[in-house]
């Protein structure tokens, strides 16, 4: 693996590419430091340490954008309107025609579909921004403090023309990656946010530990061993669960065409396991905590209030909703991204079958009854991924800060070892087609589906 990073450098090409991905990372990184016009940053940041939980709406979107929410800066949305709009989006193509048949257009219709996303992302941007500017001038939603000095529509205007410029930049930031740099960039770009806040988790967990000063430690020796073993073994298995997928064997149809045969060759048709990917968890977590979120921009909505509360961050209740949650969303979203008629139908058009099983309507019922058993196991390892964290850090277990736990499963582990997958893949072909060895020497590194 150590000459396989050495490989990289001799090959100018790839070199420039990664230089340059490390290069808008930067920029990106530099922006969530900016803060936005008419806002006390300092009153701000007072609040959020006092106050700071990840029960909200805003707590989970904080995670995607590096702490940028938090502090109310230019990039404070993040990438996540772009993230829904995407989705909307691929939701919106299986309902109407119209949509569908432009998908099916190559790239042309591939580029509309872009198109469309950018102009759903500046919508959703300035609608959020609207609330987000009525939540920052609300005394009430911070105990009292004042967070905007001058409040009134100059102000909101200004947060939502600043922001959602902030989120449009930040497309722009992804899209070159996607031109000229590795990866893709709009995950890259989610990961770098993700990973902001490992430094601070290393703190809290040598502030836990205390070797120096061992009468103020918190976190005894037998458990941090017991929480690396989880780490090393809840990254292990989210690779296992990314990287797996049931082959179905196809069988083409030898065709004669004058003199020449065509076809006759043996292949498989791969169901992944995480057919979803973090869609469901992101769906999920952003259903179930947006009524936490709405009572905290009204105190004063009594039964919204009652309900938060019912379902808060942690509880039985929220756990429970949250997995039903994501068990429906990994069906739902199976549902319309993979079409057994369709898959059916490609294979009979180019002469495809799987053995055993005749092909048209009785191989749709097939792949139809192996995904649904294939989506079972997933939703339910999704659940469990989502929910760790969450049980590890309950008093009853590991009794560690959240923001620790986060990285022993959960939203963030499963998108930052998802994306190491596929820059790993990225940076293995290039090497391999230049004659140079990769990372691994025997096997097939294979990249998660975007």
């Amino acid at each position: 693996m150590l000459q396989a990073f050495g490989n990289i450098l001799k090959i100018p090409d790839l070199r420039k590419k990664i230089f340059f991905t490390l290069l808008i990372i930067a920029v990106y990184r530099i922006g969530t430091y900016v803060p936005t016009p008419g806002i006390d940053g300092v009153a701000l940041a007072r609040f959020f340490q006092q106050h700071m939980s990840g029960g909200t709406l805003l707590g989970f979107m904080g995670m995607f954008t590096g702490g940028a929410l938090q502090k109310a800066t230019i990039f404070a949305l993040g990438i996540m309107p772009y993230i829904s709009a995407s989705i909307i989006l691929q939701l919106l193509t299986v309902v109407i025609p119209a949509l569908e048949k432009l998908a099916k257009e190559g790239e042309e219709g591939r580029k509309k579909i872009i198109q469309y996303t950018r102009y759903g992302t500046i919508v959703l941007s300035i609608l959020q921004t609207f609330f987000i500017a009525l939540w920052l001038e609300n005394p009430a939603a911070f105990g009292g403090s004042v967070i905007v000095p001058n409040p009134g529509w100059g102000f909101r205007l200004m947060c939502m023309l600043t922001m959602t410029t902030g989120t449009a930049f930040i497309m722009w930031l992804g899209e070159q990656i996607d031109n000229y740099g590795i990866g893709n960039g709009m995950s890259i770009i989610i990961t770098a946010g993700i990973i902001d806040s490992l430094p601070e988790a290393l703190r809290q967990t040598w502030v836990l530990l205390s070797p120096l000063d061992p009468s103020r430690q918190q976190l005894p020796w037998w458990k941090f061993v017991i929480m690396i073993g989880l780490f090393v073994g809840a990254v292990i298995f989210l690779i296992l669960i990314i990287q797996g997928q049931r082959k179905i064997p196809v069988q083409y149809a030898k065709q004669i065409r004058g003199h020449r045969t065509y076809g006759g060759q043996s292949t498989y048709l791969p169901l992944k396991v995480n057919q979803a990917g973090v869609i469901p968890i992101i769906f999920a977590q952003s259903v179930i905590l947006f009524p936490a979120t709405i009572a905290g921009f009204f105190p004063n909505a009594g039964a919204l209030t009652r309900i938060a509360q019912m379902i808060s961050y942690g509880s039985g209740g929220y756990m429970a909703l949250d997995a039903l949650l994501i068990v429906f969303f990994t069906f739902f979203y199976t549902a319309i991204t993979f079409n057994p008629i369709e898959v059916s139908d490609n294979l009979q058009k180019y002469g495809g079958f799987v053995p055993g099983i005749r092909p048209g309507k009785n191989t749709a019922e097939y792949l139809d009854y192996l995904m649904t058993r294939i989506a079972t196991a997933g939703a339910v390892i999704l659940a469990l991924i989502a929910l760790f964290p969450k049980i590890i850090s309950s008093p009853h277990v590991l009794n560690i800060p959240f923001l620790i736990a986060s990285f022993f499963g959960g939203t963030g582990l499963l998108i930052i070892v998802g994306v190491v997958l596929d820059v790993m893949k990225s940076v293995e072909s290039q090497l391999v087609m230049r004659h140079y060895d990769g990372f691994i020497k025997r096997g097939r590194l294979k990249g998660r589906r975007s």
